[in-house]
């Protein structure tokens, strides 16, 4: 699969920066002004993190993290810490912005992790929740959108690091 005409449009750029928008404005209402750290979880939630915190008024410190469980298609089912943060959390307030939740052990794991490390609280933000394949128990605190169980590729989502810079959310069709 190489060519982006492949891919079904889920939702596009327009759909995407409303939501975000509105997701920015849920956070700022919860923080009321307070600092706080925000970690990108790497490579794919770099474009929704950028656009949210963008749209957003709290202050913020940026940071980034990054963790994978894929290869290719497929969860791997093993979560692997690829890079650590560089600021210290503790004490702070935390919001982690994840492109997808899917079965939720990344998440789990990296929430887990983080707070093992004293910060004040974690809140978790997903741009995409395939809830229907959840098997960890874990929280998210706000969602972009709910989809279907399909792969979903662009605007961060990859298929072995290509496709990230569509500016739009596709699928591939099984």
């Amino acid at each position: 699969m190489s060519d982006s005409k492949d891919f079904k449009v889920l939702y596009e750029e327009s759909e995407i920066q409303k939501r975000i928008k509105d997701l920015a404005e849920e956070i700022d209402d919860f923080y009321k002004g307070e600092e706080v750290i925000v970690i990108s979880v790497l490579k794919g939630a770099v474009f929704f993190t950028v656009d949210l915190v963008k749209k957003m008024k709290t202050p913020i410190i940026l940071d980034m993290i990054q963790v994978s469980s894929y290869q290719g298609t497929e969860s791997t089912g093993n979560v692997i810490m690829k890079k650590d943060l560089s600021v210290d959390i503790e004490g702070k307030k935390v919001l982690v912005v994840e492109d997808i939740i899917d079965t939720g052990y990344t998440l789990k794991y990296l929430k887990e992790y983080l707070e093992s490390l004293n910060p004040k609280e974690v809140k978790i933000a997903v741009l995409l929740d395939k809830a229907e394949r959840r098997k960890a128990n874990i929280q998210v605190d706000y969602t972009g959108f709910v989809i279907p169980n399909k792969f979903v590729v662009g605007y961060g989502f990859d298929i072995d690091d290509k496709y990230r810079n569509l500016s739009y959310i596709g699928y591939v069709e099984n």
